[in-house]
């Protein structure tokens, strides 16, 4: 036991030594992007080949750790920067990585040193740590665009009074991150400043459906690029837009009530095999026995949980519908 012991803690001081030089890494790549920042750095992507402008990009020679670069080989680095973005986090690519590799280190190491009889789920378990830093991005993410979905409406609305009363789109913009709290205020100031530094509008709009991906944005960003080539009556449009967005979360409420059956069964048929399994334990403890000390049971065990897993996922899938 104390080899086990000695074995868990030499590995986690490996881990967090590694993690602290990576980390450092990461930090010059840090360093390197304020530094092209305060030099002005500009790369503008042609209009002709639609590639989104990036205002003050980062030089990419510089700052790069290995890890970096293995994302950038598996082309993972711009997804998983773009979900960091969602969610609204001051993370970094490598950091998420890095913890991801801690946390399966750390559940491995003490289920499988510290708890002999489950090492089985060791296996199963240490996947489960990997993805939670990923999982808790997922979360802040839908969070915060629930958050800017309740808000849109409104603020197609102020769009379009603004509009009414003789301002301009820009200036609407302005107004509006200052009479709207976050997330929709941050992402409308973000791209209230972008354009007055000297990015063109419809890239400005470009990178605001990227970072708040939702259908009804994409509308927004379609309504006042194809208003800018060919004119038209904006606010009407943003007003006709808000309009059919509250009716979706009509919708949608109505579609959540039909389906709150389904969702409740999920949760009861995932239940009812662990619930049984205890009560079957507390009752005759010698026939539940062999599932916590035989390898064969253990096994058998892990991979119910697994299955059971999974099942509750496809279940939740089907009752999900998107409007």
């Amino acid at each position: 036991m104390l080899l086990f012991a000695m074995l868990f803690v030499v590995t986690m001081v490996i881990s967090t030594l590694t993690y602290l030089f990576v980390n450092k890494t990461f930090d010059s790549r840090e360093l390197a992007k304020m530094r092209s920042r305060l030099t002005g750095r500009m790369e503008v992507a042609s209009s002709s080949s639609g590639a989104s402008a990036q205002l003050f990009a980062p030089d990419a020679e510089k700052g790069r750790g290995m890890l970096q670069v293995v994302l950038a080989k598996l082309n993972a680095e711009e997804k998983l920067q773009n979900l960091i973005e969602q969610a609204g986090v001051s993370w970094t690519s490598g950091q998420v990585c890095l913890a991801s590799l801690l946390l399966a280190l750390a559940a491995f190491n003490g289920i499988w040193y510290f708890a002999p009889i489950g090492k089985p789920f060791a296996f199963f378990l240490a996947p489960l740590a990997a993805l939670l830093p990923f999982a808790i991005l997922r979360r802040k993410r839908a969070k915060r665009t629930e958050a800017f979905e309740a808000q849109f409406p409104d603020a197609l609305q102020f769009i379009a009074r603004a509009m009414r009363a003789g301002h301009a789109f820009s200036v609407s913009l302005e107004l509006l991150h200052k009479e709207f709290a976050d997330p929709l205020g941050s992402e409308f100031r973000r791209s209230f400043e972008e354009q007055n530094l000297g990015l063109p509008i419809d890239v400005t709009l470009d990178r605001l459906s990227k970072r708040v991906p939702l259908m009804d944005v994409s509308f927004f960003v379609a309504a006042v690029l194809l208003q800018k080539r060919t004119g038209g009556n904006l606010a009407e449009i943003l007003e006709k837009l808000s309009g059919l967005i509250r009716e979706r979360f009509k919708l949608r409420g109505q579609i959540r009530t039909i389906s709150a059956h389904g969702r409740l069964s999920s949760m009861v048929l995932t239940a009812i095999p662990t619930v049984v399994g205890v009560l079957m334990y507390l009752v005759n403890p010698e026939h539940m026995r062999f599932f916590l000390e035989e390898e064969v049971g253990q096994w058998m065990a892990g991979l119910a949980i697994g299955f059971q897993a999974l099942g509750y996922f496809i279940m939740r899938r089907i009752v999900k519908i998107e409007v």
